[in-house]
C-alpha cells in the first residue's frame, strides 16, 4: 500500500512538473486520505478483502485519469472507491465492537476459571484438615483403648448432670467423670441455654445435658471462649 501511495504521489508531482493545466478529480484527494486513514487504522489486516477491493477501484480510476485523460470518468472511480472506503470504516467499527466483546468474554471466562481453581484449593485444604483431625481422633481412640488394655479403670461418662449447691460451670467441666478440664465448660454452657443464663450461677437440683458428641474443633473454640471470661 505505501508503494501505491508513493507511486501516486509520483505521478501527481510529475504531472505538475509537466505544466499539466487539467484540474485534479474532485475525488481524488479524498480517496487517497481515505485510503490513507484506513492503512492507519491496519484495515489491510483487519478487513483485507475489502481494502484490496477499495485500492484496485481507485487504481482503476488512476488508469483512467492518466492514461484515457478522462477525468469526468475517472471522478466517478474514485467515488465509488470512496464510497467503498466508508463502508469499510462501519466495517473496521464492527469489527472493533466484536473485538471488544470478545477480549471481554474471554476476561470474564479468565476470572471464572481462577475463582473455581480458588474453591478448589479451598475444598482441598478442607478435605486435608478433616483428614488431620480424624487422624488424631483415631490416634486418640488407639490411646484410650491402650490405656484400657493396660487394666487402667475407665470412669462411666454420664451425659446429664445434677447440679449440687454452689457449684459453677467451670466446677462442673472440671470433674474426672464430666471433662477433667474447667475449660470446657461453654460445651455444657451451649447445650443449655435454655436454663443456664449465667455460667457462674446455677441452682441446686439443675440438671445439665453433658454433650459428649463434639468435635476437636469445638473443644479449642470452647477453651478460647473461657479463657475469655
Amino acid at each position: 500500500m505505501l508503494r501505491l501511495l508513493g507511486s501516486i504521489y509520483l505521478i501527481a508531482v510529475l504531472a505538475l512538473a509537466s505544466g499539466c493545466a487539467t484540474a485534479e478529480p474532485v475525488w481524488r484527494a479524498r480517496t487517497i486520505l481515505s485510503l490513507q486513514q484506513l492503512e492507519a487504522e491496519k484495515a489491510p489486516v483487519l478487513a483485507p478483502e475489502a481494502f484490496r477491493n477499495m485500492q484496485e477501484t481507485f487504481e482503476h480510476g488512476e488508469a483512467i485519469y492518466r492514461v484515457r485523460k478522462n477525468d469526468e470518468q475517472a471522478d466517478q472511480e474514485y467515488r465509488l472507491a470512496f464510497q467503498k472506503g466508508e463502508l469499510l470504516k462501519l466495517e473496521l467499527d464492527g469489527i472493533r465492537v466484536r473485538q471488544a466483546e470478545e477480549a471481554r468474554i474471554k476476561a470474564e471466562a479468565e476470572l471464572l476459571r481462577a475463582e473455581e481453581q480458588r474453591k478448589q484449593r479451598e475444598a482441598a485444604a478442607e478435605e486435608q484438615r478433616r483428614r488431620e483431625l480424624a487422624a488424631v481422633a483415631a490416634r486418640d481412640a488407639a490411646r484410650a483403648v491402650q490405656v484400657e488394655q493396660n487394666g487402667t479403670v475407665t470412669r462411666e461418662r454420664p451425659v446429664s448432670y445434677s447440679v449440687r449447691r454452689g457449684e459453677t460451670l467451670p466446677q462442673i467441666a472440671a470433674r474426672p467423670e464430666i471433662y477433667n478440664e474447667p475449660g470446657l465448660w461453654p460445651l455444657i454452657y451451649r447445650a443449655n441455654r435454655d436454663q443456664v443464663r449465667d455460667p457462674y450461677q446455677l441452682w441446686p437440683g439443675q440438671v445439665l445435658k453433658i454433650p459428649r458428641s463434639y468435635s476437636r474443633d469445638e473443644a479449642v473454640e470452647a477453651r478460647r471462649q473461657a479463657s475469655r471470661r
